[in-house]
């Protein structure tokens, strides 16, 4: 199977990015890729600006809630323009599409709230999986809400099954467990930038998993951060300056790597995948099968019912 990730810098907003992600989309599919991969929150993009600038935890700071207010006017609804957008590129394409979003909700219960999403789109434009980031990590809890369990699992294209977790989910073990209970052959990890312990994490994952991994990172400059805030000096030097550096890159089940990390380049990163290594890597370890103790360990998902209701 032919995948490709998508690492480049992020569009000024989400009409911009969702004409960007429809051309990046179409150059994967026409090289035969079958599945994409965004990274996280690809649209409209990732606030690096809470973790480099100065005052974003300022009680009642105007800039910082307009910041907010513009980045919630630019987020994905399911339904919605956005959604069916992409809805209209996966199925356009034929290929299978994994893409980070920050997600607004806009009626019933929750409304307004933003989450950092994942959303997988089938080949014919249904959308298979709607997954929120169980909690937002440290700076990203004053932007975004918890989700819930009802994205942790697995989709089926043709013979394969594929899964996603969002950053620092990588380091929670229940949440891998409940993928790798899911029969897993192809895992999307979306992070903002894959630097050395992220790669560490996704490199884990593939071991621990026996399945390819394809970790996603984005890029982006200090200069297109936003203007309201001051970038904090000791931290950034150069509106040239990297602050999400990409670094994607493809690893196989036994979490060495097919595809080496790229960083600081915009490019569609593809491998061909030969889904019977997984196969073979689980002779010796299979964390859901033989290598499992169902009668001393076990997970149970508390599941809300939400994809059910939608």
């Amino acid at each position: 199977m032919r995948v490709a990730i998508v690492q480049d810098e992020v569009a000024a907003d989400l009409a911009a990015g969702l004409t960007k992600t429809a051309a990046l989309a179409r150059r994967a599919a026409a090289d035969g890729a079958r599945l994409i991969v965004f990274p996280e929150t690809w649209l409209p993009g990732y606030p690096a600006w809470l973790d480099v600038c100065r005052d974003v935890g300022l009680w009642d700071h105007p800039p910082v809630k307009a910041i907010y207010a513009r980045m919630a006017a630019e987020s994905v609804t399911i339904p919605g323009d956005g959604a069916d957008a992409l809805s209209s590129i996966a199925r356009d394409t034929g290929a299978t599409l994994v893409v980070g979003v920050i997600e607004r909700v806009t009626a019933g219960r929750g409304a307004g709230t933003l989450y950092n999403t994942i959303l997988t789109f089938g080949p014919d434009g249904r959308l298979l999986n709607h997954h929120r980031k169980l909690v937002p990590t440290y700076t990203e809890r004053l932007v975004w809400g918890p989700g819930d369990a009802d994205g942790l699992r697995t989709v089926r294209v043709g013979d394969v099954n594929i899964g996603a977790l969002v950053c620092w989910e990588h380091w929670m073990p229940l949440a891998r467990q409940a993928l790798h209970e899911a029969a897993e052959d192809i895992h999307a990890a979306l992070w903002p930038t894959v630097h050395e312990m992220h790669q560490i994490a996704s490199r884990q994952y593939a071991f621990e998993g026996r399945c390819f991994v394809l970790a996603a990172g984005s890029l982006l400059r200090a200069r297109d951060l936003p203007r309201e805030l001051e970038p904090h000096p000791g931290r950034i030097t150069s509106p040239d300056q990297w602050i999400l550096r990409g670094g994607s890159a493809i690893i196989g089940p036994d979490g060495r790597y097919v595809v080496e990390p790229v960083y600081e380049q915009p490019l569609i990163m593809s491998a061909d995948l030969d889904l019977a290594r997984t196969r073979e890597e689980r002779m010796t370890l299979d964390v859901a099968g033989h290598y499992a103790r169902n009668d001393a360990l076990s997970l149970t998902l508390h599941r809300t019912g939400r994809l059910a209701e939608t």
